[in-house]
């Protein structure tokens, strides 16, 4: 977007982006969906790949104000991204700790401000985006919170080529933006109104897409069709004095499937998992060692359960029930990078692919006492969300 201007298209755009001249690159097959609609930001897997855009003409431009309403638990993430100038010219609205940030750039200047009301908290917010001369203007709830301006000698923004927008992600290299921060964010949109445009905008289908619940708590919800993995050399490594814990928090007994599974390719562990035996109603605890599988059940009435890995063995306890399996080299596994998975059994050798999907809600998960997120995880199907569950 022509960005601010003495300010740039940004700011004669509404915060809504300016654009560049040219169409939007698509990499896949593409659905149109209205931009009015209600909009879960989650569905998505790839990082910052927009969840959404369009592309219009400058021409088609004669509002310069946006508004829509946001929802969420999650605190850190990218909301809504425009452009203009081949992408040389762009603005970024994001949350970083629950508070709202613009970014800004536009030649060789970039500006990044953070400020106004936590918005995090699950309960609707109106945002309003809009210019005043040369300033651009964010409202939360109808009150004006953010005001910033860029000045610079210019003799008015170009209102040629065309401006894009998107939600959920961005159209230009993430690593031009002046702060790095997570983009996936686990929130939903509705009655969006983008500058007045009626286009229709661009996404890609998702077989396992999640709708906005109607209404939301704090947590992670698995529907039953996708889990998230991380490597978990990137995660807390071994305490000579504790080991290594895992807690997992349920949000109730209300769940089946797989929980919680650990795979590796090195011998002597193949895997791990916790989860629900349907057959005998109770939860399952299993160890696979070298093809030898070792397991027991417990009675499903819990709202928790820690697993402690050692360096010869494994326990997994729950409500005042334990059991210790004798294994050795797990901890080396962990260091060196064993995938543990959330939400579904690990399929053998193939990263990304599963079975057994948990269908539930885990209140919070720790390692080490550091809690999880799933956005951080390095791989998380676009069904499962991070941050939210049903009510």
């Amino acid at each position: 977007m022509r960005l601010y201007g003495v300010a740039l298209c940004m700011l004669h755009l509404v915060v809504m982006l300016c654009v560049p001249p040219g169409r939007l690159a698509v990499d896949v097959a593409t659905e149109k969906i209205d931009g009015g609609g209600v909009i879960n930001l989650s569905n998505r897997e790839r990082t910052w790949t927009p969840h959404m855009s369009l592309s219009a003409l400058f021409a088609e431009i004669n509002s310069i104000t946006s508004y829509f309403s946001f929802r969420t638990f999650d605190p850190e993430g990218l909301l809504f991204y425009g452009d203009s100038n081949d992408g040389k010219d762009w603005f970024v609205l994001s949350l970083r700790g629950g508070y709202p940030e613009m970014h800004f750039g536009k030649s060789n200047m970039m500006v990044t401000v953070l400020g106004g009301p936590k918005l995090n908290n699950g309960v609707w917010h109106k945002l309003e985006l809009y210019n005043e001369g040369e300033f651009v203007v964010l409202n939360v709830d109808d009150k004006q919170e953010l005001r910033v301006g860029m000045h610079q000698n210019h003799r008015g923004p170009d209102r040629t080529g065309f401006i894009r927008l998107a939600l959920g992600g961005i159209l230009i290299d993430h690593k031009k933006l002046p702060i790095l921060f997570n983009p996936l964010l686990d929130a939903c949109i509705r009655d969006g109104h983008w500058l007045n445009l009626s286009t229709p905008w661009d996404t890609t289908p998702r077989k396992t897409a999640t709708p906005c619940f109607p209404d939301i708590k704090p947590g992670s919800f698995f529907p039953g069709t996708g889990l998230a993995i991380f490597n978990t050399s990137v995660l807390p490594g071994f305490d000579p004095e504790r080991g290594i814990v895992i807690t997992v928090h349920a949000s109730s007994n209300k769940w089946n499937g797989t929980i919680l599974s650990m795979w590796s390719h090195q011998s002597p562990l193949r895997i791990i998992s916790v989860g629900e035996d349907t057959k005998a109603e109770r939860m399952f605890f299993k160890v696979n060692v070298g093809g030898i599988a070792t397991h027991n059940h417990f009675a499903k009435d819990f709202n928790s359960f820690q697993l402690t890995i050692e360096k010869d063995s494994i326990t997994f306890e729950s409500s005042g029930q334990q059991m210790t399996v004798p294994v050795a080299g797990i901890v080396t596994q962990w260091k060196e990078g064993m995938l543990l998975a959330f939400g579904g059994l690990l399929g053998d050798g193939a990263e990304y692919s599963g079975s057994e999907y948990m269908e539930g809600c885990l209140h919070t998960i720790f390692v080490q006492g550091q809690k999880i997120d799933l956005d951080q995880a390095l791989f998380k199907d676009a069904s499962v969300s991070s941050h939210s569950c049903p009510v």
